[in-house]
């Protein structure tokens, strides 16, 4: 009797912990380093002029954070690149990249290596918001012009394409997608918030995400996530290998979040987007009267801590 009455109240007093009101945040510790493995698989389907094109890229990568100091507003953080790899499907064949790959004539590659193991540095908030990148974008133009063989053409035209994706303010909002999940307050099981985010890489957009707090266990607590995402300005024009365009489009995202009970970093993330939209390519010598090509994307992402 006396061990069925202390079960009861152990899951008595284990159920009213978990109904009060939680303090969802990050939680680092100085001197601590915390790791992202992220494994992003992305599915574009193009159609124009009734040619349809697909094209899947798989981007595989880790990245590590070295929290360096800890204040009331949030970390100062040092990250770098463990490695990287990147694989592109398209109708002419396979194309790969990988920081590991040893072969000077794969400048992408030999890129991706120099910039394995460079430190850059971040500031994040306490609910996981980044509010500075600094340093990435001097990193990677470092790494490109030590490639004396290239004409200056062709590195400028890296560095563009490069730093539509992993630039300062793009890392940024990919870094915000799985770490600026948390509220400004305390909140209880089944609660509501909403985040909104910017992504600028490439395809610049609004993400608004209504996030719930879903479970709560010993170990780490269930964050799930619905968003809206919409681009950023509908009439912005942007160049692309000298070709101007704007892009419409418009999409949604679902995610659900394991983050460790004691620290907040995430355990694992599963995060799924689809987009739908049209890219308007101006009139130029190559097109006399603009194009319109139609557009879908799905992009699957699992983010893990090991």
């Amino acid at each position: 009797m006396r061990t069925i009455i202390t079960l009861i109240f152990t899951s008595l007093f284990f159920t009213l912990a978990l109904s009060q009101n939680s303090d969802l945040a990050l939680r680092l510790e100085e001197g601590m380093e915390y790791k992202q493995i992220s494994n992003s698989t992305m599915t574009v389907l193009q159609d124009f002029n009734g040619m349809k094109l697909e094209i899947v890229m798989s981007t595989n990568g880790t990245m590590i954070f070295l929290v360096k100091k800890v204040n009331e507003e949030g970390y100062d953080m040092e990250a770098k690149l463990e490695n990287m790899r990147m694989t592109m499907q398209m109708p002419q064949g396979l194309m790969e990249f990988n920081s590991e790959k040893n072969d000077p004539n794969d400048i992408l590659s030999a890129i991706l290596g120099e910039m394995k193991g460079k430190s850059f540095d971040i500031t994040m908030s306490k609910t996981g918001k980044i509010t500075d990148v600094k340093s990435v974008d001097t990193i990677w133009n470092t790494a490109i012009n030590q490639f004396d063989d290239l004409p200056e053409s062709q590195k400028e035209q890296m560095k563009a394409q490069i730093m539509k994706m992993y630039s300062g303010e793009a890392l940024k909002g990919n870094i915000e997608m799985a770490t600026a999940i948390y509220p400004d307050k305390p909140v209880r099981k089944g609660d509501k918030w909403t985040i909104n985010t910017k992504l600028e890489s490439g395809m610049n957009a609004n993400i608004s995400t209504v996030y719930e707090f879903a479970d709560l266990t010993a170990d780490y607590a269930l964050i799930k996530g619905t968003a809206t995402i919409a681009s950023a300005d509908n009439d912005a024009t942007i160049e692309s290998n000298g070709i101007a365009m704007n892009i419409d489009f418009d999409g949604s995202m679902q995610s659900e979040i394991k983050v460790d009970r004691n620290s907040g970093w995430i355990i694992d993330a599963q995060i799924n987007q689809k987009i739908k939209g049209d890219t308007n390519i101006k009139e130029n010598a190559q097109v006399e009267n603009g194009m319109k090509i139609s557009m879908s994307m799905t992009n699957d992402t699992h983010i893990k801590n090991r």
